[in-house]
């Protein structure tokens, strides 16, 4: 009984130590990548930031962002409380 007891101490102790561990912070994807609108049109965007916070820019460095009601990647703008939010204005490649 007292081995059984020490192994479910240590082991309890251990699964503590990891949970509290927080995951690393991946960079996103460096290049330009070609994302396709819910209509079919292909939008080149670059992604930044990491896992927890990351947005889309243009190649002119205008901001991105997903529209969650249709799906459509649309221009962002700043509302005056500083939350970044989608515009009506969808993205479209330039010819």
């Amino acid at each position: 009984m007292g081995k059984r007891l020490m192994l479910l101490l240590a082991l309890g102790c251990w699964m503590c130590l990891v949970a509290q561990q927080k995951p690393s912070k991946v960079p996103a994807y460096q290049g330009v990548i070609k994302r396709v609108q819910p209509n079919g049109d292909t939008v080149c965007v670059r992604l930044h930031g990491d896992e927890c916070q990351h947005w889309m820019t243009l190649s002119d460095g205008k901001t991105l962002v997903k529209e969650n009601k249709n799906g459509y990647i649309c221009y962002a703008k700043k509302k005056k409380n500083g939350v970044i939010v989608a515009t009506c204005k969808k993205v479209k490649n330039k010819k």
